[in-house]
């Protein structure tokens, strides 16, 4: 017999487990792990290289080896490319699309113009940000978290460059403000 305790128990449960049914569950392939593998000997210890085309980024450790993750990156022609520093770094980011964006697909961007609070479940800076600098002027390029892991390996977006939020999450702590980065 239902009572309307266990109805009202039932109901409570079933509206806190809804957000978890809800969520897209995402099968990472084992190589988009993040792994230390060796790269070319020589290359200095501490900076990030971007490989755009193949959708890897790699920090180098030293000794020929490099720690590598699996990326997301712009669409074709919105990319960073070239050098920068990161000048700045922040834990669960806010963000705001910029005007191009707006620009670019209004339809997308155009709710948002206001921006999102760090931790808002549409916030496509995810859970860390890395802030892209070149001659103390911001190019308004990160790399970041993203709550869309089925992005990896794919070209799309306004041009950042995204990480699973826990591979980011490592990422952020390895890499001291000043790091450099290339994109190519």
């Amino acid at each position: 017999m239902t009572t309307r305790r266990s109805f009202i128990a039932a109901a409570a449960a079933s509206l806190l487990a809804a957000p978890a049914l809800a969520q897209q569950v995402v099968r990472i392939p084992r190589n988009w792990v993040p792994r230390d593998v060796k790269i070319q000997s020589g290359v200095p210890a501490g900076q990030i290289y971007v490989d755009v085309a193949d959708t890897w980024l790699y920090l180098t450790l030293g000794d020929g080896m490099a720690r590598r993750y699996k990326i997301a990156v712009g669409a074709a022609g919105r990319q960073f490319m070239g050098q920068a520093y990161i000048a700045r770094k922040a834990e669960w980011p806010s963000w705001r699309p910029t005007a191009e964006m707006i620009a670019y697909e209004p339809h997308v961007y155009g709710p948002y113009r206001e921006g999102l609070p760090g931790g808002h479940a549409m916030n496509p800076l995810g859970a860390r940000a890395l802030y892209l600098y070149q001659d103390s002027r911001d190019t308004l390029f990160r790399i970041h978290g993203t709550p869309q892991p089925w992005t990896m390996g794919q070209s799309f977006s306004s041009g950042c460059v995204r990480l699973i939020n826990e591979h980011m999450i490592d990422l952020y702590d390895r890499v001291p403000v000043g790091t450099w980065v290339t994109a190519t």
